[in-house]
């Protein structure tokens, strides 16, 4: 089992109509045990800027501490908020840093720019970045998300139809990967509000 895998994950952030979407699964496992079912994968940068890390869990929290500390920094000499485009040139640059002994983690960032036009982008452990226009996946439940993703995206959906889409998704592709699930946390953000909404699964 790669460590990747130790402790499960499914993440997917979808773009809509100056709208977009983060979600993940809540599952903490230790391989095929179940340790935790309220684990938060996803967190907020700021009122317009998301990150998930899928992969190792321990990891993810040190790498989200040291992200945190550099945006405040940020704020503090710049005031003003960083860009969903240069918060993903800081975490690639974090990630290469380490190439040698690296975070076994995949982020995904999930942003709105001052024009409110939607970023996504994911990398992987070394900070190789990949941008797309439509969603992004990582996790042990990549392969069935983007299945899912592929056959359910449409382009500028509104912020409730894209919650819909977002959610069936994820849902369905969990089902399909013994070392994700357990609900799912989603969060759909438009220039004017940010919706957090939980989302129940199977439970086994």
């Amino acid at each position: 089992m790669s460590i990747f895998e130790y402790n499960g994950s499914a993440l997917i952030a979808m773009v809509g109509k100056n709208c977009f979407a983060i979600a993940s699964d809540r599952r903490l496992g230790v391989q095929l045990q179940t340790v935790a079912t309220d684990f938060k994968r996803i967190n907020q940068v700021h009122d317009r800027l998301f990150i998930g890390l899928a992969g190792l869990a321990t990891d993810a929290q040190t790498l989200y501490q040291r992200l945190m500390f550099r945006h405040k920094l940020y704020q503090l000499r710049e005031e003003r908020d960083m860009k969903p485009e240069t918060f993903a040139s800081l975490v690639s640059a974090i990630l290469y840093e380490k190439r040698f002994g690296p975070y076994f983690c995949q982020p995904v960032i999930a942003g709105l720019s001052d024009e409110d036009r939607p970023f996504i982008c994911t990398m992987d452990s070394i900070g190789a970045k990949e941008l797309a226009k439509d969603f992004v996946v990582a996790g042990t439940a990549s392969e069935s998300l983007y299945g899912a993703c592929e056959a359910m995206f449409k382009p500028d959906m509104e912020a409730e139809e894209l919650f819909e889409i977002v959610s069936q998704a994820l849902l369905s592709s969990v089902d399909r990967d013994c070392l994700s699930g357990w609900g799912g946390h989603v969060y759909v953000v438009t220039p004017t509000e940010v919706k957090e909404r939980i989302l129940k699964g199977r439970m086994d």
